[in-house]
């Protein structure tokens, strides 16, 4: 029973006895996604920075920190023999796991180094880790940087809002867009206008397309000023 309570308090409750165990040369691929052999492994609990993700240093200046942390990553387990257990499949049918170089849990090295974030959704295994790694201010806990789950979120939403706004009208020869502000002001965009491209039509807002200038005034609508 002690043992028991031990390895709840610390995080590291064993997989049950049915899960799956493998191994093998680990290849990087950011800053927690492995290929360890032949296997896909995304790390259970915890969260880096995406490649290409930018961080923020105090003095303002800007940089990379999600290929940083795979870089550092790569220096510290590229090549190394690695030993998993799987916990489950994810979306993207890479499995996730918890991995050992050497002995050391993967996961538990990257927070406490400030490389990675505790996944806290998934797992609270490395919660006190990352909470010591705050304190310390080691790696990322250094620079503003959003949560990695955060930066997903945003690209998603700026690729959606792009493929939106690129998308053709839906009627052809019916291309000036009729948007409403932040204070519900009724605005038709030109092609060519400084913000027609920008321009993304809600229809649940109530935002629609136009055939020409006569309909969209004819609808209570006043052209863009640029």
């Amino acid at each position: 029973m002690l043992r028991i309570c031990l390895l709840i308090v610390l995080g590291l409750v064993p997989l049950s006895a049915g899960a799956e165990g493998f191994g093998g040369l680990v290849r990087v691929i950011d800053g927690d996604t492995l290929d360890v052999g032949e296997v896909r492994v995304r790390l259970h609990g915890i969260d880096a920075p995406e490649l290409g993700q930018i961080c923020t240093n105090p003095d303002g200046a800007t940089w990379d920190c999600g290929t940083w942390v795979a870089e550092e990553v790569r220096a510290r387990i590229e090549n190394r023999e690695a030993r998993c257990q799987a916990v489950e499949k994810d979306r993207y049918d890479r499995t996730v796991a918890r991995c050992e170089v050497v002995g050391q849990d993967v996961g538990r090295m990257l927070v406490a180094d400030g490389l990675a974030l505790a996944y806290r959704k998934y797992s609270m295994a490395y919660d006190l880790d990352e909470k010591a790694a705050v304190i310390a201010g080691r790696g990322l806990h250094e620079v503003l940087m959003a949560r990695p789950e955060d930066h997903r979120r945003m690209v998603r939403e700026e690729r959606a809002a792009e493929a939106q706004a690129n998308a053709p009208a839906p009627q052809a020869g019916c291309v000036i867009k009729g948007n409403r502000s932040g204070s519900g002001n009724q605005i038709y965009h030109m092609p060519g206008q400084a913000d027609y491209d920008a321009t993304v039509i809600t229809e649940a807002k109530g935002e629609r397309w136009f055939c020409s200038e006569a309909e969209a005034r004819a609808a209570g609508w006043r052209r863009a000023k640029r």
